[in-house]
Formats: structure tokens, sequence, C-alpha cells
């Protein structure tokens, strides 16, 4: 699915993120880094920061399609301008805000992380998923009821997959965005790649905070240029 100058493009960032790790781990400023900083820990972190970004993700994708569908058909249009209102309200708040609210509502633990996460990965996919099925031309709906397909049909065959190259796009703002909030899951606990920020910050060691700064960068350039191969193939199976 990804296009070989994208795989070219993920393996340099991958190892390019190996490569730092494999540097702080064998080359520590002092014995306090190389305590803090092992291929045990990197690797229980990455993993962290990678569940609370797939988990998130997926149930933005799994409310915010189904909903931006439901506020496309008639019977709830109205509704459409009333529902994104509130979901950008919700955007509109600082990441760190809805990660402390969560927390009062929740307590502290990567649950809460995930949670505020998933608020605030909704609006982009919401958004274009509306955009998407909205600028469908009437007259292929039109068409393709007049052939006889039934409404569920005309939207998994032919709204849907004329939609997705903008909806595709909208999961790929929300995965990048959300890669990088995630660091903010380690003020409560939830884990992840801000725990080496937060513990470099603490005791101002700067490879444990270019490490942990770094890999959520490559991060998003991985999960990017993936995304942006897969809007690339969905685009041409809309054509």
């Amino acid at each position: 699915m990804v296009s070989l100058s994208g795989l070219i493009k993920v393996l340099l960032f991958a190892g390019l993120g190996v490569a730092l790790s494999v540097w702080v781990v064998e080359n520590p400023q002092d014995g306090l880094v190389a305590r803090l900083v092992t291929y045990d820990k990197v690797c229980v972190l990455l993993l962290q920061h990678f569940y609370l970004v797939i988990v998130s993700a997926l149930l933005a994708v799994l409310t915010a399609v189904p909903l931006g569908v439901a506020l496309t058909r008639s019977q709830l249009k109205a509704w459409a301008p009333r529902v994104l209102a509130v979901v950008n309200v919700c955007q509109t708040v600082p990441s760190l805000a809805v990660v402390a609210l969560s927390v009062g509502l929740l307590g502290v633990g990567a649950k809460t992380s995930i949670i505020a996460l998933w608020i605030y990965s909704l609006l982009p996919i919401l958004s274009n998923t509306l955009i998407g099925l909205q600028e469908v031309d009437a007259s292929i709906t039109e068409a393709a009821l007049g052939m006889g397909m039934k409404t569920r049909s005309v939207l998994f065959r032919v709204e849907l997959p004329i939609a997705a190259p903008m909806i595709v796009a909208g999961i790929r703002t929300a995965v990048t965005i959300t890669i990088g909030s995630a660091i903010l899951a380690a003020f409560v606990g939830g884990g992840g790649m801000g725990n080496l920020i937060i513990a470099g910050n603490n005791i101002s060691r700067w490879q444990v905070l270019l490490l942990g700064a770094a890999l959520p960068v490559l991060m998003a350039l991985m999960a990017d240029v993936v995304f942006e191969s897969i809007e690339r193939k969905s685009s041409l199976w809309s054509s």
C-alpha cells in the first residue's frame, strides 16, 4: 500500500530513531542517564505511546466517521453545524486542559489519556467526513438510485468511496496531532515518551530530553508518509 519512495522515507525515519536511541544508550552523559535510558525502557515507552495513539485514533474514527455519515442524511442535516460547533469548541481548548479535565472525571492512567486524546482527535475526522460526503455530486447519487440501488448501497458503494480521500486526510491530520499530544499523557500517569521529556527536564539532561522529543517527531513523520500513500491510493480508487 505504501509506495517505494514512501517506504524508503519510513525506513529512514525509523533508522534515525534507532540510531538516536542506540547513541544515547551507548554514550550516556553520566551514570544517571545510563540508569534512566536503557533499551528496555525506551521500547516500553514507545509501545505505550503507540498504544495511546492507536486506541484513541481508532475510537475517533469509529465515532467521527459514522457521526459524519449520519449528519449528512436528510433527517439530521440541520444538526450538522451545531454538532460541528460543539466539537470545534473541544478542539479550541488546549490539549493539556483537556487532559486535566479528564483527570477530574476519570482519575489518572492510560484510560484518562485515551479519552482526552479521543476528544482532541474528533474534529479533523468529523469535518473531513462531512465535507467529503457533501461534495459528492448529487447527480451521481441520483443516477445510482435510478439504476435501482438501495440507499445503503449508494452510501457504501458510491458516496463513501468518493469521499474516502477527504476522510483519510482527516484521519491523517488526527493521527499526527495525537502523536504529539500523547506526550501529555505522562503528566497523568498515562505513560509514553513524555516520561522521558519530564525526566530529562527534572534532572537537566539534554540527551534524555532530545530522545523523548525526537522519537515522537519521527513517529509522526512516519505516520504522515503512510497516510499520504493511503490517501493517494484512495484518490485513485475514487476516480
